[in-house]
């Protein structure tokens, strides 16, 4: 793939490049509730400059930008140290589905209020019993007149706490095939049938939540794809569940690797032979990420979706963060260790990165069935 960006890439670059230096996004505030106003608000000074949505198409308030311009995006994002937008699952999750799915009430009434983030929204697929086994899940909806009357537990839904809207997959077939009983709603988090639990991580943050779903009624409108399509629907917003986040990813893994650099040039560890190859390997796995990130594009460009490398990208991020924050401890000594440091929250998220976003287990399966042509595990 020729990684030489042409005249037209350079000037949506260079664009982006003023926009964000004229409008810097400050300090992240320090406790979750101020760092979600403050990702409010940047969301909606990018959709008033027309940075939302940039892969979105033109006619539904995106930029229409290709998918080299949107790798772009992501990969200035990430240098200008500005996080990603506080709609991310609206914008890449919930959105796009809506695209290519939902009908034209549907769209006219979501669309406009995910760019402007004036509706946040969470993913409502895992559960306790399924969480890589989509199929499996055992959430229920019944029909009731006009309803679907909704019970079930959902489990790992980010954002949760403050969403609007939540993407959800429920069983409307008891005796049908478990991929073939499924469907695809759209459930209004704020009713009393919904219940949010924080589980609160090892780093003391709540980010993600459970969900108890107890009755809770759903219109026959906001079915998504027709009763018992919910697989098929499913399967769009999982294949845009890393889209573009990998470029965001590893600019901030190159940033961290910078800072781990520094801290072993400050303390001499440069000159110990052992740190300089474990550096020295991070730094190829950092440059392997960022091509394997722009080596999926031309996957999708001639073959029209993604395809295996989106979870190829993760699984290595997920390790070489989890690699490059215990050297930097390593280098660093006790003070990584000390509560409210930098590094010491490094460490601990870093924990989680293997179960985030698909499993490391579950994305090796996929890579050796999906790019080794192995036999399937089961």
């Amino acid at each position: 793939m020729d990684l030489t960006f042409n005249d037209d890439q350079l000037a949506f670059r260079d664009e982006l490049r003023e926009w964000l230096a004229a409008n810097p996004p400050g300090d992240e505030p320090a406790d979750e509730d101020s760092s979600y106003h403050w990702r409010t608000e940047w969301q909606r000074r990018l959709n008033d400059g027309g940075w939302a949505g940039v892969h979105w198409p033109k006619e539904y308030g995106g930029r229409g930008a290709s998918l080299m311009e949107t790798a772009i995006f992501f990969e200035e994002l990430g240098r200008s140290g500005g996080p990603l937008p506080v709609n991310t699952l609206g914008l890449l999750l919930a959105g796009p589905t809506l695209m290519v799915w939902g009908d034209d009430r549907q769209k006219e009434r979501h669309l406009p209020t995910i760019l402007s983030a004036e509706e946040i929204w969470c993913q409502g697929f895992s559960e306790p019993e399924a969480g890589s086994d989509l199929a499996g899940l055992k959430t229920r909806a019944v029909k009731d007149g006009d309803d679907w009357v909704v019970t079930g537990q959902k489990v790992w839904t980010s954002g949760a706490q403050y969403s609007k809207w939540c993407m959800l997959v429920a069983r409307t077939d008891q005796d049908a095939p478990k991929h073939k009983g499924l469907s695809y709603f759209l459930m209004d988090m704020e009713q009393d049938g919904v219940e949010v639990v924080p589980l609160r991580q090892i780093t003391g943050d709540p980010e993600f939540n459970e969900l108890f779903i107890e009755e809770a009624r759903i219109p026959d409108e906001n079915v998504v794809g027709g009763v018992g399509n919910g697989w098929k629907v499913a399967l769009t917003t999982l294949m845009n569940e890393r889209a573009g986040l990998g470029f965001f990813l590893q600019v901030r893994m190159r940033q961290l690797l910078d800072r781990v650099f520094d801290e072993a040039a400050a303390s001499g560890a440069l000159d110990d032979p052992r740190i300089a190859d474990k550096l020295a390997d991070l730094h190829l796995r950092t440059e392997i990420l960022r091509l394997t990130a722009y080596r999926g594009l031309s996957v999708i460009e001639q073959y029209g979706q993604p395809g295996p490398e989106g979870s190829l990208v993760k699984l290595m991020w997920s390790e070489t963060n989890k690699q490059l924050t215990q050297l930097a401890a390593d280098i660093v000594g006790p003070d990584a260790l000390t509560k409210d440091t930098p590094w010491s929250y490094e460490l601990l998220r870093a924990r989680g990165n293997s179960i985030e976003g698909g499993t490391t287990e579950i994305l090796k399966n996929i890579v050796a069935e999906r790019v080794l042509g192995l036999p399937r595990a089961r």
